[in-house]
């Protein structure tokens, strides 16, 4: 019998014989901290809460943050019960889909609010969740704030009656001026932390099926980039970002599926007079995100049962860029 060291080692591969000893941890209660944060209100009564989330703001606590999120905000606002205690279920297991947010993928999508997007984040710190956007993402979300209201609209959810609308700044122009991506996501299986357009098959059990309506609204730069409109009629993760991607057209500013500074200059400085290229660089040098915008978002008001629909305005960021890139349109070579 090898006598095991108290040091570990992490390129020793254990052997028939071995004893393995371990310590484990006790299981701590998980709380979602309430934290005054301000918020963007867009709409709110007894049962639900819109609001405008700012780029940057992580939805939901998750592992590498647990603070900041709009849920403790949430939890501050709304005087929300905040802690539950861990179960193997909740404790130390890493999230099925990591801890970054997604753009906009709904909790109740053929599968129960135990959705295994959520492993190792439980209700208690997600409460009134329905859908969220990812980090980079700004926007508009509806927060359910009983259970009546929290069920109504993830069944809206599931049912694909909620209306919602995206704007974009993207590299290029698509040819099409308007048009359909149907096109399952999955697990990028060479970069965990990426979604990719995958093989749809009842065989791949990666695959989602995913369809995103597209506009281009406006040739900005000459052809040089774009702003488009998208309408989600799925709610997978990153989905608007990787069927960008797909067609060939990344958002701007996402380095993660292709929206790179480089990018999008090589699409950008061909189009434009080489007067406004040390413009144009420095506007790409200033992208601190995807450029993506939540820009509307319908819904059935779960008690009274009207239809609701919110608006809110560009972001300065999102609109300052826009404007320059607009402004290039009038630098034809």
């Amino acid at each position: 019998m090898l006598a095991m060291s108290s040091r570990i080692n992490v390129s020793y591969s254990l052997r028939s014989g071995d004893h393995v000893k371990c310590a484990i941890a006790a299981l701590t209660p998980l709380k979602a901290e309430p934290e005054d944060i301000c918020l963007d209100i867009v709409y709110e009564d007894d049962h639900v809460l819109v609001v405008n989330k700012p780029a940057q703001m992580v939805t939901h606590p998750a592992p590498g943050n647990w603070n900041g999120t709009l849920v403790n905000a949430l939890v501050h606002h709304c005087e929300l019960p905040v802690a539950c205690e861990a179960t193997d279920e909740t404790s130390g297991e890493e999230p099925e889909e990591d801890s970054f947010d997604d753009e906009d993928e709904q909790l109740d999508q053929s599968q129960n609010l135990n959705s295994s997007v959520y492993i190792g984040v439980p209700l208690a710190v997600r409460p009134g969740i329905v859908h969220r956007l990812d980090k980079g993402t700004s926007g508009l979300l509806v927060i359910a704030k009983d259970e009546h209201a929290h069920e109504h609209l993830s069944k809206q959810f599931k049912d694909r009656t909620v209306k919602r609308s995206y704007l974009s700044l993207v590299c290029g122009t698509p040819s099409r001026k308007r048009g359909r991506v149907d096109a399952a996501i999955g697990r990028d299986i060479r970069n965990r932390i990426r979604m990719a357009v995958v093989p749809n098959s009842s065989s791949n059990k990666r695959a989602r099926n995913a369809v995103s309506g597209f506009e281009v609204l406006e040739v900005l730069a000459n052809g040089g980039a774009a702003l488009m409109e998208w309408k989600l009629e799925t709610g997978r993760t990153h989905q608007i970002r990787v069927h960008a991607q797909y067609l060939g057209h990344p958002l701007l500013g996402d380095d993660v599926y292709g929206g790179t500074r480089g990018a999008a200059l090589s699409c950008i400085l061909p189009k434009i007079q080489s007067s406004t290229h040390g413009l144009a660089r420095k506007l790409i040098s200033q992208l601190q995100r995807p450029s993506l915008h939540a820009a509307t978002l319908g819904f059935i008001h779960p008690r009274n049962l009207k239809e609701m629909t919110f608006s809110c305005p560009l972001p300065s960021d999102f609109e300052e860029l826009w404007l320059q890139l607009k402004s290039f349109n009038n630098n034809i070579l």
